[in-house]
Order: structure tokens, then sequence, then C-alpha cells
């Protein structure tokens, strides 16, 4: 019997709310909330971080 190894999918949906976060700077910097657009955009920065050494993890492993 074949067994298969399940890859390492911890880091599924950072990319999707980095990019979420980001519309949502956008918006708001567009709209005048600076405070908002400044927090989702360091959410989005976070986000994207996180995912970058999740898939250089993925990668290695």
């Amino acid at each position: 019997m074949l067994t298969f190894a399940t890859p390492l999918q911890a880091g599924g949906g950072f990319l999707y709310w980095a990019l979420v976060f980001f519309v949502l700077a956008i918006i708001a910097a567009a709209v005048g909330a600076r405070g908002v657009a400044g927090i989702s955009m360091e959410i989005a920065r976070i986000f994207v971080l996180i995912f970058i050494i999740l898939a250089v993890v993925a990668l290695l492993l």
C-alpha cells in the first residue's frame, strides 16, 4: 500500500488576507481615513512577511 505525504499547507490564507487589507488601505486612503489606511497597510505587510517565511520553509523541507 502506498502512503502519500501531505505538503506543508499552514500558510494558505495569508496572501489572500494581505491583499484584502491592502485593498482596504487603498480605499481608506482615497476616502481620507489615514489612520485606518496605515493600520491596514501594516497588517498587510505582516501577512506578506509571514507568507514569505512560510513559503521559504516549505521550499526547504
